[in-house]
């Protein structure tokens, strides 16, 4: 991944050169140092987490909040910073009663 020097947004791969989506600036690409970069091609996903074993207690916190699915008004909770440091965090939702997940974002 490649960030632009002018405005800092990321940069795209444009046949010999990384291209700005968000300004156009454009500088060529480096063989060597893009060998360093680590990519999501070839990865493998982690498992899938079997939860219903775990007591409430262990699954963390839950709050006032309706599920979109079914209704239900209890939620596990958890937040992660998923934008850039100066926005608000993300918070996520997990239904208590069908385990749907949603999330919600400060705008």
């Amino acid at each position: 991944m490649e960030f632009c020097d002018e405005c800092g947004s990321m940069m795209k791969p444009d046949d010999g050169n990384w291209v700005c989506g968000a300004c156009g600036f454009e500088k060529p690409r480096d063989a060597e140092a893009e060998a360093g970069m680590v990519t999501t091609q070839g990865q493998v996903e982690s498992e899938i987490v079997d939860t219903s074993d775990v007591s409430a207690e262990d699954m963390g916190p839950t709050t006032n909040a309706t599920c979109p699915d079914c209704g239900n008004d209890r939620a596990f909770w958890d937040m992660k910073q998923i934008r850039s440091a100066d926005e608000s965090e993300t918070r996520f939702f997990t239904c208590t009663a069908c385990g749907h997940r949603w999330r919600e974002d400060d705008h």
